[in-house]
This record gives C-alpha cells, structure tokens and sequence, in this order.
C-alpha cells in the first residue's frame, strides 16, 4: 500500500466519495465522520490528514490545536469556509493548506501529492494514543494530562503501556509483573502494587479522572 491518509468531516457523500477516489490511487484511506473519531485513528499513523472544519462536538480547528503538538504529518482542512479571519485561525492551528469546497477531485488529489513529497520530516510516525484529556506517546515513551507531562519512570511507564494498549482488559498482579519485569527478575508481584499506587499519585496531581481501576480480588485495567 502507499501513503496513509485520514480523512475526517461529517458528511458521509463526502466521505465515501474521497476515500474511493485515493483508493484507486493507491492511499491507504482511514475515516473518521467527527472529531473524537479522528483522535481514535490516529492510531494508524497516517501520513496526511483531510480536516472538516464544521463538525459537531469538536470541531476541525479544535482537532487540529489537540493533535498537532504530537504529530508532524500535513494537516489540509476542507471547508466552506474562505473568509481570512477564518484561514488565520486555521493556520494558527497548526494547518498547512486549505481545500474549499466544492473542489475537483484531481486538484485536489495534486494537492495532496505535493505535501506529502515537500515533507521533509521523514522520522518514523510516532505511535499516539488520546484518553480523555491524557495523550500517550508510545515511540518517545511520553504521557501528558492537559499538556503537562507526567514524569513516568521506565517501569511505571511499561505499565501504563501495557494496560492503555489494551483498555478495559484485567490484569492480574502476576501477569504484569511477569510482562514488564519477565519471570527471571529478582521481586514479587508486590512490587506492581507499589509501582501502580506510585503511578496514581502521579496522575492525580493532574487530573481527578482514575485511569487505572482496581477489579477487586481480580487485578488491573485500564479505565479510558
């Protein structure tokens, strides 16, 4: 497959007739109809990225302000939309090109060619995760709660690595201990205990939500 393209608004047509389009020109099409489903794919990495402005709940503007501090991939808003002000504001956000509808497929289709061969920054796609107000960057091993990082040691992070990949899935004190330490370490499962209360603290002194729930006589998961 080639180059990995999300495409996002909340118009359906629109949506089908894009992803049919870059298909048959080889792109690797994800979709997303609103704003928080966007946050959810980009999981996949995407190479590039079509933005509708007018969404409901969480608008372009407010996807791309979220998303663009942790990713570096072309961010093109499609829109309606032609006044300045509204181009500032979009740009100010983290944008690189407005599309205004209507536009042609073709042109649009060049468009998106030459952004992703004027990209320069090659580095390999960072893996992102969003839950709620917390952001995980799984390629630099780094968690941030509103734009503040949580400073995680190695351990605590393989934790939090390893219940966020796989929310709402328990974990018992042995099989993480197991995963993060390996069965030849030196220690107990006590010391998962220890690391979790450690990770709570640090995650509370950002936020009131408890990302990391307790199943009673049972273990661990991961609360989004």
């Amino acid at each position: 497959m080639g180059h990995k393209i999300l495409i996002v608004d909340d118009e359906k047509g629109v949506v089908q007739m894009l992803q049919s389009y870059f298909v048959m020109s080889g792109y690797e099409v994800y979709t997303a109809y609103n704003g928080k489903e966007a946050l959810v794919k980009l999981k996949y990495c995407p190479h590039i990225i079509l933005l509708d402005i007018n969404m409901p709940e969480m608008d372009g503007l407010a996807v791309c302000e979220r998303i663009r501090q942790h990713i570096s991939c072309p961010i093109l808003f499609l829109t309606a939309r032609i006044e300045t002000t509204d181009k500032i504001r979009g740009f100010q956000a983290g944008a690189d090109d407005y599309i205004v509808k209507p536009f042609d497929l073709d042109e649009l289709g060049a468009r998106v060619a030459a952004h992703l061969r004027r990209e320069n920054r090659r580095q390999e796609p960072s893996l992102l995760r969003f839950f709620g107000n917390m952001s995980i960057n799984y390629s630099k091993r780094e968690v941030k709660i509103d734009n503040t990082s949580v400073p995680l040691s190695k351990k605590e992070f393989d934790i939090v690595e390893l219940l966020s990949l796989n929310p709402g899935q328990i974990f018992d004190r042995e099989r993480i201990y197991e995963s993060v330490w390996s069965l030849d370490s030196d220690g107990n499962s006590d010391t998962v205990m220890e690391h979790i209360r450690k990770i709570r603290a640090k995650f509370s002194a950002c936020t009131l939500h408890n990302y990391i729930e307790t199943v009673w006589g049972v273990g661990y998961k991961w609360k989004s």
